[in-house]
C-alpha cells in the first residue's frame, strides 16, 4: 500500500493506492538482465531432448545387434520420433492448457527419463518402439511448452537473446550430447547410454522445479486458433522492433502461418542437403585429421557460433532471418564446388554451419513475436511440428533426388528451395511491417 499526499491549499489530501506485492516485484526486476539460471536449466533440457532424439543414430550398430533387427529398422526410430512429435504436439498442448508451464516441463522431462529407462530395459524391438513413442510425445510437449515459457520469462527486447541461449542447448545436444552418448555406449554398451540419459532426465526435472522462475510478464488469455479480435492489429512489428507493453500479434494468424510455413520450406532445402553431408563433403574431409568425424564436429561448432551470434540481433529479427536464409542458400549452392580445393571445401562447411546455425533462433523468435502473448502456446506447438515436418520432408525428397540424379544434383536444387523461401519471407515481412 502506498500513501501519497497532495496539497489543496488548506489541508493535505491523502490518497491511498493499493498495489499487489507480486506485481511490484515483477516491475522492479531489471529489464535488461536475462534470467540466466532459468535459461541455462531450460537449455540443458533442450540438450537432453536432442540427445534423446538422435541417440539411436549414435548407437545404431550396437542397438541393432542387441535387439536382433536390421540397422535400417533401428534407424527408423528417429523417423518415428519425428512423426510422433508432429502428430501429438497440438493435442498435448491443448490438454495441458492453463497449467503451470514449469510443472509441465518438469513432468515432460520425467516422462522422457522414463522412456529412456524403458528403452534401456527393452528386451525386444517392439517394446523399444513403444518406449520411443512415449519419449517423442513428451518431447513434442516439451518443445512447445519450453518455447512459450521462454517468451514469458523475458521482455520482448530480450527475447532473441533468451531464445539463443536455450537453443544453444539443442546445438550442444548435436555437438556434445550425442558423441558423449556414443562414448558411454562404447565403454558400457548401448543400454548404459539410455540409462545415463534416464538419470539425467530425472535430474533435469528436479532442476526445473527448483530453479526455473515463473513467467515475469503479465499472463494474457490465449485466443482460440482461427479467432480474430479487434486487438489483432497492434504495435508488434515483424522486423523485431520492441513493441509496447502487452502488444499482440499483428494481423492475426495469416502472418504467423505464412512465416512458419516458409521457415519449414527453408528446412526442407537445408536438411535435404544436410542429410547427405557425408557424401557431399568427402573430398575436403580427407584433408582433416580424423576425416569426416572432424568435419562434422567443425560443422557443429560453427553452428554453435551461429546460435551465439543470433543473440546479438534480437531487435531486428525479421531482417536477420532473411539474411541468414539467403546466406544459407548461397552456402548450400557452394557445396557443388567443395571438390575444387580442401581449403575451399572446409570454408564452405564452416560458413554453412554459421549461417544455418543462426537461422533457428531467428525463426523461433520471430514466430513467437508474431504470435504475441495471446497465441503463445499455439506458436510454441507450431514450431516443433513444422520444423520436424520440414526436416522429414527434406530428407525424403533429397533421397528421391539422389536416387534419380545422383548426389551431385542435390546442392543446386536444395539451394533453389531455400532461396525461394528467402524471397517469400522478404515479401511476407514487408506486408506485415
Amino acid at each position: 500500500m502506498e500513501k501519497t499526499g497532495t496539497t489543496t491549499g488548506t489541508a493535505p489530501t491523502v490518497r491511498l493506492v493499493l498495489t499487489d506485492p507480486q506485481d511490484a516485484g515483477v516491475s522492479n526486476r531489471p529489464t535488461d538482465a536475462l534470467p540466466w539460471p532459468s535459461l541455462l536449466v531450460l537449455g540443458a533440457g533442450t540438450l537432453l531432448m536432442v540427445t534423446a532424439e538422435m541417440l539411436p543414430t549414435a548407437v545404431l550398430e550396437q542397438m541393432s545387434t542387441g535387439l536382433g533387427v536390421a540397422e535400417s529398422s533401428t534407424g527408423m526410430l528417429v523417423s518415428v520420433w519425428a512423426a510422433v512429435v508432429v502428430v501429438l504436439s497440438f493435442p498435448l498442448v491443448r490438454l495441458t492448457r492453463g497449467r503451470d508451464r514449469r510443472a509441465v516441463i518438469a513432468g515432460g522431462l520425467a516422462v522422457l527419463a522414463l522412456s529412456s529407462a524403458l528403452t534401456a530395459l527393452a528386451p525386444t524391438f517392439q517394446l523399444a518402439v513403444g518406449a520411443r513413442i512415449l519419449g517423442a510425445a513428451a518431447v513434442g510437449l516439451l518443445w512447445a511448452t519450453t518455447n512459450a515459457h521462454v517468451a514469458d520469462l523475458v521482455p520482448d527486447h530480450l527475447l532473441g537473446r533468451a531464445v539463443a541461449v536455450v537453443l544453444g542447448g539443442a546445438t550442444l545436444g548435436m555437438v556434445v550430447g550425442t558423441p558423449l552418448a556414443r562414448l558411454v555406449a562404447d565403454a558400457a554398451g548401448w543400454r548404459a547410454a539410455f540409462g545415463a540419459l534416464a538419470v539425467l532426465g530425472v535430474l533435469g526435472a528436479v532442476a526445473v522445479r527448483l530453479v526455473v522462475a515463473r513467467a515475469s510478464v503479465p499472463e494474457v488469455p490465449e485466443v482460440p486458433v482461427g479467432a480474430t479480435d479487434a486487438t489483432d492489429t497492434t504495435d508488434t512489428t515483424a522486423d523485431g522492433a520492441e513493441p509496447g507493453p502487452g502488444a499482440q500479434a499483428p494481423g492475426g494468424m495469416v502472418p504467423l502461418l505464412a512465416v512458419t510455413g516458409l521457415v519449414a520450406l527453408v528446412l526442407v532445402g537445408h536438411y535435404g542437403a544436410y542429410t547427405y553431408i557425408t557424401r557431399l563433403t568427402e573430398a575436403p574431409s580427407e584433408a582433416l585429421p580424423g576425416g569426416m568425424s572432424t568435419l562434422l564436429l567443425v560443422f557443429g561448432l560453427a553452428s554453435a557460433v551461429g546460435v551465439a551470434l543470433a543473440g546479438r540481433f534480437g531487435n531486428r529479427t525479421g531482417p536477420a532471418l532473411v539474411v541468414s536464409v539467403a546466406a544459407t542458400a548461397l552456402t548450400v549452392a557452394a557445396l557443388g564446388i567443395v571438390d575444387v580445393h580442401p581449403a575451399v571445401g572446409i570454408a564452405v562447411v564452416v560458413a554453412w554451419g554459421v549461417v544455418s546455425g543462426g537461422m533457428p533462433p531467428f525463426a523461433q523468435t520471430l514466430i513467437l513475436r508474431l504470435a504475441g502473448p495471446e497465441r503463445r502456446s499455439f506458436a510454441g506447438a507450431l514450431i516443433p511440428v513444422l520444423f520436424n515436418g520440414g526436416i522429414a520432408v527434406g530428407a525424403a525428397l533429397a533421397s528421391l533426388v539422389v536416387a534419380g540424379s545422383g548426389v551431385a544434383a542435390l546442392p543446386l536444387l536444395a539451394a533453389v528451395v531455400v532461396a525461394a523461401a528467402a524471397i517469400g519471407l522478404t515479401l511476407s515481412l514487408r506486408r506485415t511491417a
